[in-house]
């Protein structure tokens, strides 16, 4: 993932503890972005709620008992219903946050699970059914990553996360089929996409990298997806760009750049067939807008 520049400074306790890098979280994105990109994964349950959250540029109602995930390098804002205003006190009481970095856990580590994949369980809000077992198991977990660090804490740690995100995985286990070929195809196709992107929009590309044809990933795509493959490398450098446009102060041509566009006018008319608006006209819809993500309440004694 390219490097981002954040249009406002990120706070100084919204990384997870680089002993554990896994811990309680009182702001993760500085107040007063436009909107922010997260470069840690972050748990966020709405307590009192309710939050108008909008997640690469989905907007979603989340109320109280509500779960969701967000992902390094989302586009992200939460705002409270009827507040404007990014450091208003009411804020710090409306959700309970958990942050950790990407890679803490090893590939296949977690059964059913790998939590840096950004198509992953509880991608838009998850309505708990037992909203106070993860209210107390992540305050205990964010109330042990302000304790004294040491081996055997950080185990600790990594242990009560493992809980959390495979009690999500339970609760949101996807409709996914391990054993339709298509579904394996379309798999591989994504994840290698996610590194290729920047570099490469030809699925020709991807399938050669693949061995398969270009007709087999887009038959993937299409039973997957309802998109042709070639829809889809557009839609995933599309999201980037609306996510570099509306959350860092990189310009236009700039942006073309990390998505690998030499000349701007061209990165300018893909941006145009993707979303009907010029890179300039989407960015001003994002300018000055108040928001980012609500702090989490202090540990109960």
């Amino acid at each position: 993932m390219p490097v981002l520049t954040h249009r406002a400074e990120r706070a100084p306790d919204c990384e997870p503890p680089t002993w554990a890098g896994v811990g309680g979280c009182a702001l993760p994105v500085a107040a007063g972005a436009a909107t922010g990109l997260l470069e840690c994964h972050a748990l966020v349950l709405t307590t009192t709620g309710p939050l108008l959250v909008d997640v690469d540029f989905t907007s979603h109602l989340a109320g109280p008992g509500t779960l969701l995930w967000v992902r390094p390098g989302q586009a992200i804002h939460f705002d409270i219903p009827g507040e404007r205003h990014a450091g208003d006190d009411k804020r710090r009481d409306d959700a309970v946050t958990i942050v950790f970095r990407a890679g803490l856990f090893a590939s296949e580590e977690l059964p059913g699970l790998t939590p840096d994949d950004p198509d992953g369980p509880a991608r838009t809000p998850l309505v708990l059914p037992d909203p106070e077992v993860f209210r107390a198991a992540m305050d205990h977990l964010a109330a042990d990553a302000a304790g004294p660090p040491g081996r055997i804490a950080t185990a600790l740690l990594h242990h009560q996360l493992a809980a959390l995100l495979l009690r999500v995985r339970l609760l949101d286990s996807g409709g996914d089929d391990p054993g339709n070929v298509e579904s394996r195809t379309f798999e591989r196709f994504r994840r290698r996409l996610e590194d290729g992107y920047p570099s490469s929009r030809r699925v020709e590309d991807y399938a050669a990298e693949l061995n398969c044809s270009v007709r087999t990933l887009t038959r993937a795509s299409l039973s997957v997806t309802g998109r042709t493959a070639k829809q889809v490398v557009d839609d995933r450098v599309a999201l980037q760009a609306r996510r570099l446009l509306a959350a860092t102060d990189l310009s236009v041509a700039e942006v073309g750049r990390i998505l690998g566009f030499g000349e701007p006018t061209n990165f300018g008319r893909f941006f145009h067939r993707e979303t009907a608006l010029s890179p300039g006209q989407f960015r001003a819809r994002f300018a000055d807008r108040p928001g980012g993500i609500p702090g989490q309440r202090l540990p109960a004694d």
